[in-house]
């Protein structure tokens, strides 16, 4: 199931690089210059603690 990146929830497993991983925290930034939030999440893949900044409307593939 696809959820934009403002819709995820922590303790969510998504898909990050082909591996499946788990989201530890998500901060939502205000609206900026281009008229898009960015979103901020921390996923833990493999016991490796990784960050990535993406547009609010960005699709992660969930597993239910």
């Amino acid at each position: 199931m696809k959820k934009e990146a403002k819709e995820l929830k922590k303790g969510e497993k998504i898909t990050v690089f082909g591996k499946i991983g788990t989201v530890e925290s998500i901060e939502l930034s205000d609206i900026g210059k281009q008229g898009k939030r960015k979103v901020r999440i921390e996923v833990n893949v493999e016991d490796n603690k990784t960050v990535m900044i993406r547009p609010d409307d960005y699709p992660f593939e969930v597993l239910e």
